[in-house]
């Protein structure tokens, strides 16, 4: 099952208890936080907000929300509120918009079955950060991903094949997909490959989420990588880290 279908076959019923994300900035300078509610959920502070170095914000959620978050990083306000990447449409509050790919995501999904949560650091649109996310006093059943802290801790950037690499200012700031960089069907598993038999990266012409794999093995590294990347949890409050996880 895809992974955008997990996230997107919540219950939209109304709840009041919130759910608290502690997000802390451990980048090299300041970032700006995006966040984007799933269909029927609210965008979470209007979509996103500026969080500098070493700072952390906590942001409530009521306990059915769904959505993610994403860090946008060399962003500048004098360029029309521009990010070179994870950009929402050159504004600090994405207010709905999703960020511009390759970014690094963290989704959540809560109380979506038994009064779990549902939660992962996805790669499919790319990378553009490190970042975890790591419940706060969660109750699990002690198996490999119950409660545990999801991550993708490894600078990708510096690794990242050259046919992907994204560039500014003379770095490599971003680290593309193969579906965002080539598109097409099978790198995107659409159209003849939108089911697990016939979207096997084991099959492309160049395996792209073997190499996120080997470096952010917690991280979903395209499509249908479900059985390795999700994780699970009940808990009233979760750590989400960009930077040094």
């Amino acid at each position: 099952m895809k992974i955008t279908h997990i996230f997107a076959l919540v219950g939209l019923a109304v709840s009041a208890k919130a759910v608290d994300f502690h997000i802390t900035n451990r980048d090299g300078g300041p970032i700006w936080v995006g966040i984007q509610g799933n269909a029927g959920h609210p965008h979470l502070r209007n979509g996103g907000f500026v969080l500098n170095q070493g700072e952390t914000q906590t942001v409530g959620a009521p306990d059915n929300w769904a959505g993610r978050f994403w860090s946008r990083t060399w962003c500048f306000p004098d360029q029309n509120n521009h990010c070179f990447t994870g950009d929402c449409g050159n504004r600090l509050e994405c207010a709905g918009a999703g960020g511009q790919p390759p970014a690094t995501l963290i989704e959540i999904a809560l109380k979506v079955y038994a009064g779990l949560d549902y939660y992962d650091v996805s790669l499919v649109d790319g990378y553009n950060s490190r970042a975890s996310i790591e419940p706060i006093g969660g109750q699990g059943d002690g198996s490999q991903y119950s409660c545990r802290k999801a991550q993708c801790g490894s600078d990708i950037n510096s690794k990242c094949p050259g046919e992907l690499q994204v560039h500014y200012s003379g770095q490599v700031i971003g680290c593309k997909s193969a579906c965002v960089a080539f598109g097409g069907d099978q790198y995107c598993c659409s159209g003849a490959h939108n089911t697990p038999e016939t979207c096997r990266s084991s099959d492309w012409p160049q395996n792209y989420p073997a190499f996120f794999k080997r470096e952010c093995p917690d991280a979903y590294s395209y499509a249908y990588d479900d059985n390795k990347s999700t994780f699970t949890c009940k808990a009233g409050a979760y750590n989400i880290a960009f930077g040094n996880v």
